[in-house]
């Protein structure tokens, strides 16, 4: 019964951890936005990811007389990969292809957040389809934030 107590809060805390700020994983860069989101294109690019668009969102706020600190996110993504994961289930679709948020914080830090694989897996109910991917996805998208990151 002690164990079965353990595993629980184990479980409990591990899933609020895995799930805090609603999926996604953050990351710091040691870089400026304007240079992280350089960084993440080229290594992007570099593993023949397609980068579908960077959208500035300071420069859109500026367009209507506003301002935000800088703020941008990638959209990209591998076709190959998106529809293994689209046949498991077409509402995943809805957060394909992959984004990253690349922003600058109020004390000046920037960051890089994504959404985590698993909270994708949990949101569609992907459950046991296609787990190598999924892992393949989860260590990729670690790889290409940490890569801008440094």
């Amino acid at each position: 019964m002690k164990r079965l107590v353990i595993l629980s809060v184990f479980v409990l805390i591990f899933t609020s951890a895995l799930f805090a700020g609603n999926g996604l994983v953050k990351v710091k860069s040691t870089h400026n936005v304007h240079a992280t989101v350089d960084s993440l294109v080229k290594v992007l690019k570099s593993k023949g990811m397609t980068v579908f668009a960077v959208i500035d969102h300071q420069k859109g706020a500026e367009s209507v007389g506003k301002k935000i600190r800088p703020t941008t996110v990638v959209i990209f993504g591998n076709p190959k990969i998106g529809t293994l994961l689209m046949q498991c289930n077409q509402t995943v679709a809805i957060d394909l292809p992959q984004k990253m948020l690349i922003w600058e914080d109020s004390s000046g830090q920037t960051w890089i957040a994504y959404n985590n694989p698993d909270y994708l897996v949990e949101r569609h109910k992907l459950n046991d389809c296609n787990k190598k991917i999924v892992a393949k996805i989860k260590g990729a998208l670690k790889k290409f934030a940490e890569t801008a990151a440094k």
